[in-house]
């Protein structure tokens, strides 16, 4: 009789742990180890953007984005309404013969990304998208060569087009000019959210960062902490060895 109360009393105490364990933003499941995160917090960032429409269906946030800048360049093209002749600071820059030209590109997405098991590269093109609806590319130039020549063909806002597909490989500077330094900039194709440089008033450098140029602390929109991405000034600017989580899609 004795075994049958402890028997007893051992599945009230595990139901009762199970209970209370349900709740949590972002679980831990003990069996491999894993925390998965929600995103929902950082939708309403996509709202009111003409170039980006988004729903969610399950565990997968599609957007779509006809990938248009709401910022000026001179890839607009003279005569445009948005052209701005190049006025940065790059002693060096040099014009590519691409173009602004409007896309249909479509990502399906994680909506509670975890770390994956087998980190993914990168691939040449679109990796995730900025919160203006303009897509990250990674931290190369065609044929995986460095970007330090590629870096003088990018406008006074630091990006460029690959033909028509308007991209940023680096820093989205209309954006951190717009909402700051600290600011979420965007979400790559695991899920993971992108921030600025400076994180609670720190410049965040490459060596505060792992090897795929992210790690797990609070921000503004995520206060119980999470795995998220930093652009920082010096290579890999925005992605390092790959995605941290598990890629969904992109389709274009």
């Amino acid at each position: 009789m004795k075994n049958v109360k402890l028997i007893g009393s051992l599945l009230i105490g595990v139901f009762v742990f199970i209970a209370c364990g349900s709740d949590n933003d972002s679980v831990n499941d003990d069996t491999t180890n894993e925390t998965i995160y929600d995103i929902r917090n950082v939708l309403s960032k996509f709202d009111n953007i003409d170039a980006v429409t988004y729903s969610v269906s399950g565990n997968t946030l599609t957007i779509q984005t006809i990938n248009l800048p709401n910022h000026k360049s001179p890839y607009w093209g003279v005569g445009h309404e948005m052209y701005e002749a190049y006025n940065g600071t790059n002693p060096n820059w040099n014009q590519n013969p691409g173009s602004i030209g409007e896309q249909n590109i479509t990502f399906r997405i994680p909506l509670n990304p975890s770390e994956a098991e087998n980190k993914a590269t990168t691939p040449m093109g679109p990796i995730g998208i900025a919160r203006n609806g303009i897509v990250f590319f990674n931290q190369y130039a065609a044929g995986g060569a460095p970007l330090t020549n590629e870096i003088n063909s990018f406008d006074q806002y630091l990006g460029h087009p690959a033909n028509t597909q308007y991209h940023y490989h680096i820093k989205p500077k209309f954006l951190t000019d717009t909402f700051g330094e600290d600011a979420f900039l965007g979400i790559l194709s695991d899920g993971f959210p992108v921030y600025g440089s400076v994180e609670n008033g720190q410049t965040i450098t490459n060596d505060d960062l792992d090897a795929y140029h992210g790690h797990v602390s609070p921000t503004v929109d995520f206060p119980d902490g999470i795995y998220h991405y930093h652009i920082t000034n010096e290579d890999p600017y925005l992605n390092g060895s790959g995605f941290f989580g598990t890629p969904g899609s992109v389709t274009r």
